[in-house]
């Protein structure tokens, strides 16, 4: 990690999505949530101190800036070299953190009791790195930890891997502007492309990781990936983020990719989920009665109630192949699936981020027999505007 350019950029964007009254002078006049390096020497310092050589990315970081304002949107002030020191020793209430068999054949317990604190000031959690938990380059597993969470330490593997996750943390709740937000709108796009060429390895890693970073648009397209090779669990997640008012992408729901195809699978969720004591998607993205969804949930239960015309599961020309073997295969769910394939060069998308013929799990004939196997040869077939 070179973090002198890195740790400018975040300044920068830190800078620009904050208002004046709310940084540091030190902050403003320098452009920089950093501090003077630590010297070569007062590192060595505290490493005689703590009685162990510091991980390398770790060591390189402090020598770039002893200690470090706003990680993230939860950790205020990180340690420098002169306040470094083990949890047990600054803030041993964390230790009743510690999972029982972290602490089985450790002298020095689990991860937590022997964890070095480098969070100063926090939001009810901690940053500390493991000197227990080392890889062949030296580097020390890093965790975080906050109470309200209420979830047992994240782990990463390095103190570089810390920073970019509260890097990213950053962009997904303060969505600043700039290069970074730029190169991952630029990203998303191709991976919308990669998708729609059919090579779903390339797109999903890269979606998903636009996902950390607050990219909504990276969700809409991934939830479809997963939707089709049956991680339905993940995907209705990814659905009932996007229903929230405070990630909801702008002209999501007039979209007919969620009216025509999200909004019906929701519908299915909701007769296959709802039950006393337990809510649908849809149930629980109504909380607070956001007028928007209440409207277009209105408007497609009228049309329910009206018999409206038959379920579509696409453009016409795909639509009406899908119900020509839907009549003739019904019982025969390898044919039907072949079927279905031999459709798919007929399929457009109804919408820019439309990748993907989500309603076909509509039909629970069709949704009862895709496995993970069909769902991604279908997705491994080129099509829509795939060039």
């Amino acid at each position: 990690m070179d973090w002198r350019p890195w740790l400018t950029r975040w300044s920068e964007e830190w800078i620009g999505c904050t208002a004046p009254d709310e940084l540091d002078p030190d902050v403003v006049r320098d452009g920089w949530l950093g501090f003077a390096p630590a010297s070569p020497e007062a590192v060595a310092a505290a490493e005689e101190r703590l009685g162990t050589g510091l991980p390398p990315s770790y060591r390189e970081f402090l020598l770039t800036t002893d200690g470090w304002r706003d990680a993230g949107c939860f950790v205020s002030r990180m340690s420098d070299t002169s306040t470094l020191d083990w949890v047990r020793d600054l803030e041993p209430y964390w230790q009743d953190w510690e999972e029982p068999d972290d602490e089985e054949g450790d002298a020095e317990g689990g991860p937590i009791s022997r964890g070095l604190l480098i969070s100063l000031e926090a939001d009810a959690g901690i940053l500390f790195l493991d000197p227990g938990d080392v890889d062949e380059s030296g580097e020390w597993a890093a965790y975080s930890l906050f109470s309200w969470l209420a979830e047992p330490p994240t782990r990463f593997p390095s103190f570089i891997a810390l920073m970019e996750s509260l890097y990213a943390e950053f962009h997904e709740m303060r969505r600043p502007e700039g290069a970074t937000r730029d190169s991952w709108e630029a990203q998303v796009e191709e991976a919308r492309r990669h998708a729609l060429a059919g090579d779903i390895d390339a797109a999903e890693p890269v979606l998903a990781k636009a996902e950390d970073f607050g990219l909504s648009r990276a969700t809409v397209l991934r939830a479809q990936i997963l939707l089709l090779i049956g991680r339905t669990y993940e995907a209705e997640q990814l659905l009932g983020r996007l229903l929230h008012p405070s990630f909801t992408p702008d002209g999501f729901f007039a979209d007919p990719l969620f009216a025509e195809e999200f909004l019906p699978l929701l519908f299915a969720e909701h007769a296959r989920s709802s039950s006393p004591g337990h809510n649908s998607i849809l149930q629980s993205a109504l909380i607070g009665d956001p007028p928007e969804l209440q409207l277009i949930i209105a408007e497609h239960q009228a049309r329910l109630r009206r018999g409206a015309a038959r379920a579509t599961y696409g453009n016409p020309e795909f639509d009406d192949l899908v119900h020509a073997a839907l009549e003739r295969h019904a019982t025969d769910p390898d044919a039907l699936w072949r079927a279905v394939g031999e459709a798919l060069p007929r399929w457009r998308p109804r919408s820019t981020d439309h990748i993907a013929p989500v309603a076909l799990l509509t039909h629970p004939v069709l949704a009862d027999t895709l496995t993970p196997e069909r769902g991604r040869a279908l997705l491994s077939q080129p099509r829509g505007d795939h060039r």
